[in-house]
């Protein structure tokens, strides 16, 4: 990934999605916000113990930095809800912006809005059609990722906008690594049917998950990247609950411009 030092704040990219000139999106760091320890610094979640006046301001700065109108938050339950925003329903859109809607990943065709995903080691999933002009951000957890969230959200895109997922590109941000992700549970927690994702110390390969489902969902191997940066192990860069506990929440975004 490359880390852009434009704006306000820090934030990573993906060199395949950096190419499109109508697209913003940002794999924000830990770095440049208003709160402090152990939320330090660039905090966006309200529900974690923060200051929200900190809080406001770190999603100021986003705002800035992405460019945006404004910015679309979700109150993520680690299920497989899609919600959908759409230019001709701007009640929707007014709607979601006073009241975060409960769900997982959000999908859009309009411009100057940037989603967001809030994480701390689930999996920011960012994809992008740029034949039909669509986004979708995705909070991918464990618990997402067993549901198959990232491959409902491009059926979404599919129904609602008539997406085509062979042309559709899509971005893997850091989150828990195979390196990290030990599941010690897993005969409980985990269908058999992941194990073959498994190693002989317990820990799973979610960013293979997530690759896997989304080449099953239709799009291409080689528009799919993976940014294989593991939040725990780079907790100088993003919050980490695995490694932390109690922490902040590090930004994803996507916005058409």
């Amino acid at each position: 990934m490359i880390l852009n030092r434009k704006g306000p704040a820090l934030f990573y990219q993906f060199p395949h999605l950096a190419e499109f000139n109508k697209l913003f999106h940002g794999i924000f760091t830990r770095h440049k916000g208003e709160s402090k320890p152990p939320y330090a610094s660039l905090n966006i979640g309200f529900r974690v113990g923060d200051d929200a006046r900190h809080v406001r301001r770190n999603r100021k700065l986003i705002q800035e930095t992405a460019g945006v109108d404004h910015l679309v938050f979700l109150r993520q339950v680690h299920g497989s809800e899609i919600f959908v925003l759409r230019k001709d329903r701007a009640a929707d859109a007014a709607k979601a912006l006073k009241k975060p809607p409960a769900a997982d990943a959000v999908v859009t065709n309009l411009k100057h809005h940037g989603l967001v995903v809030q994480l701390a080691d689930c999996q920011p999933v960012l994809l992008y059609d740029p034949g039909r002009q669509v986004i979708a951000a995705v909070h991918s957890g464990w618990r997402g990722s067993l549901l198959n969230i990232i491959g409902r959200a491009v059926e979404r895109m599919v129904k609602d906008f008539d997406c085509t997922p062979a042309r559709m590109y899509a971005g893997i941000g850091p989150s828990l690594g195979p390196c990290c992700g030990e599941f010690v549970n897993y005969l409980k927690e985990i269908p058999s049917i992941f194990w073959p994702y498994k190693n002989g110390d317990n820990h799973f390969n979610f960013w293979a998950i997530s690759r896997d489902q989304l080449l099953q969902a239709g799009l291409q191997e080689g528009n799919i990247a993976c940014s294989e940066i593991c939040s725990k192990c780079r907790k100088d860069q993003f919050f980490s609950y695995r490694a932390e506990g109690l922490t902040g929440r590090f930004a994803a975004v996507v916005a058409l411009l």
